[in-house]
């Protein structure tokens, strides 16, 4: 957790920072819903973003919440995927 927390402190920084137009959140809605990061702690950056600033926020199983705050969501449905064929996670890729 500590760690989890660490890293979206570090996002924190880097979103009002100035320096970035595009902030990417990956996987940030797993570790929401794992409790690894609070949801109130996404909410309240989404709200707080400066108005140049675009968040992208990436996962499975998004809290309501966060659904209900977002300008755009989308789902993505798995059609094919090559484990599938048997082929193994690949590490640094997949694992």
């Amino acid at each position: 957790v500590r760690v989890a927390l660490e890293g979206f402190a570090d996002t924190e920084e880097a979103v009002h920072s100035g320096n970035f137009g595009l902030t990417i959140l990956d996987e940030v809605l797993v570790a929401v819903h794992f409790g690894l990061v609070p949801v109130k702690d996404v909410l309240r950056l989404i709200e707080e973003k400066p108005p140049h600033v675009e968040l992208v926020l990436t996962g499975r199983r998004a809290d309501p919440r966060i659904l209900e705050r977002a300008d755009l969501v989308t789902d993505m449905h798995e059609v094919k995927h090559y484990y599938q064929a048997g082929i193994p996670a690949r590490k640094g890729i997949d694992a």
